[in-house]
């Protein structure tokens, strides 16, 4: 059986917690001197997966 290689896209976008996947919000990389600021600030704060999107991405992030 081949081994499962992590998506390194995926791993460098999320970090694995205890029971679920940290993972900045989405929207915030480029262009956010045109978004009002209260955007700009729910985007600091981070976000977490659902539990079926946990369960989908644990086996992609496999090490």
């Amino acid at each position: 059986m081949p081994k499962l290689k992590t998506h390194k896209a995926t791993a460098k976008v999320i970090k694995a917690r205890k029971n679920d996947f940290k993972m900045g919000r989405p929207g915030t990389r480029h262009n956010t001197g045109s978004k009002n600021a209260a955007s700009n600030r729910k985007g600091r704060a981070g976000s977490s997966l659902s539990c079926s999107d946990y369960k989908r991405i644990k086996g992609i992030l496999s090490k």
